[in-house]
């Protein structure tokens, strides 16, 4: 038999040694793009079971390896588990590998929690030493309300540590791989770095601008008009409008929602941080209604007039003589918020003085927007002075039930 290469699904992640019960000795090189390489050895029988999740196995096991790419984006994929919970910190996860296994793993749950480096570090316990630690973000190095990352892991003892992209938080900024280099530990640095980036992009935006990342979402019909709905099932738990809801630190939305739907928008997922509602009255109605909220959600509205109204008492109110974006940003940020959603649903009217700020002071970075399967939409909603002209990047799309959502940066 002569050596041949088999590209194989990739497990999520065990904690065990994937390769089991096989009469082959196997051997995964991190140059074969996670391929299979299969010796030149002669066996009488040969079985391999892929398994659910793309599980191997086999039987006489000898050497295996995944290269870092795998191990770093199953520390993203942890790390994403703490969706909507950790700003104003980053989502970080790691994992700690030793004679290739998974030794531990961890992520950091919440700002003020123990960082991911330590949670994984308690997980892998004395395994840690010797072992490489992998971690979409570089380790802090410095006193927080947690103790520095960087001090855990040469306390751990561990050999290598691989980082998937370096810290933009000017107190962090490289420090943190310096210190591991100079107690002798190997780092790599830069391992799936756009991936690590994407994770913590209003994060990232927040640290190098000081300002809030804002997100423009809309829908849209088959012939370009704007649609005040939303598709099938888009709200409810697991839908992408109800995960994009838990992403934001808040929402801006027009004051109609309340007149129309009585509501507000919140996120369905177990456990979501909801966002701050900001709500957007050029002059505030007496015929809205602001549901019955408990003292948690009153604290999480925000109404933003332009002329001093009596709105119901315990609402937080901001009035202005003109609503300017530029002020709600400045808000979010006093408040401590990295992220903010500008949802275009209800009375586009209430938008387009925002909408021309924005786009001529370049204060959106992403746009999401849905298209749904109809023809002919709400011709009445349209935005009459506002420039939309510019050219979108990265763009990528996907199918979202009967919908297709579009993604990309400005």
């Amino acid at each position: 038999m002569y050596i041949q290469t088999l590209l194989l699904p990739i497990p999520t992640h065990t904690s065990h040694n994937p390769l089991v019960n096989c009469t082959h000795s196997l051997t995964i090189s991190p140059k074969s793009r996670l391929g299979l390489c299969i010796s030149k050895k002669r066996v009488s029988k040969t079985k391999i079971s892929w398994g659910n999740l793309g599980v191997i196995r086999c039987g006489e096991m000898q050497a295996y390896e995944f290269d870092d790419g795998y191990y770093m984006r199953r520390c993203v994929e942890l790390a994403r588990k703490a969706i909507g919970c950790t700003s104003p910190n980053p989502m970080v996860g790691c994992v700690i590998v030793k004679d290739g296994k998974i030794v531990g793993e961890g992520f950091h749950p919440k700002a003020g929690q123990p960082h991911a480096e330590v949670f994984a570090l308690r997980d892998a316990g004395d395994l840690a030493e010797n072992g490489t630690a992998y971690v979409s973000l570089e380790p802090c190095n410095h006193y927080g309300r947690t103790p520095p990352c960087s001090e855990a892991l040469i306390k751990a003892r561990v050999k290598n540590v691989v980082v998937g992209m370096v810290d933009p938080n000017p107190i962090v900024a490289s420090t943190g791989v310096k210190k591991l280099q100079d107690a002798g530990i190997e780092v790599t640095v830069g391992v799936e770095e756009e991936l690590c980036k994407r994770l913590n992009e209003a994060y990232i935006h927040y640290m190098l601008t000081r300002k809030p990342y804002v997100t423009l979402r809309y829908s849209m019909s088959l012939d370009g008009h704007l649609l005040d709905q939303l598709g099938e099932e888009a709200e409810e738990c697991g839908g992408y409008y109800s995960k994009l809801l838990q992403e934001y630190d808040a929402i801006i939305v027009s004051s109609s929602v309340l007149v129309e739907k009585s509501s507000l928008p919140i996120s369905k997922e177990p456990g979501a941080n909801q966002p701050l509602k900001i709500v957007l009255s050029k002059c505030w109605n007496p015929l809205i209604k602001i549901p019955s909220l408990k003292d948690d959600a009153a604290s999480k509205l925000l109404i933003v007039t332009e002329k001093d109204s009596a709105v119901q008492e315990g609402i937080q109110t901001l009035s202005f003589e003109k609503i300017s974006i530029l002020e709600i940003l400045e808000h979010c940020k006093n408040q401590g918020l990295c992220s903010v959603l500008l949802d275009l649903t209800g009375n586009t009217l209430d938008f387009e003085d925002t909408l021309k700020e924005g786009f001529e002071q370049n204060l959106f970075q992403k746009v999401v927007v849905e298209v749904l399967p109809i023809l002919g939409g709400d011709r009445e909603r349209y935005l009459s002075n506002v420039d939309l002209k510019g050219k979108v990047k990265k763009l990528i799309s996907s199918l979202y039930g009967k919908s297709v959502l579009l993604e990309g940066y400005f």
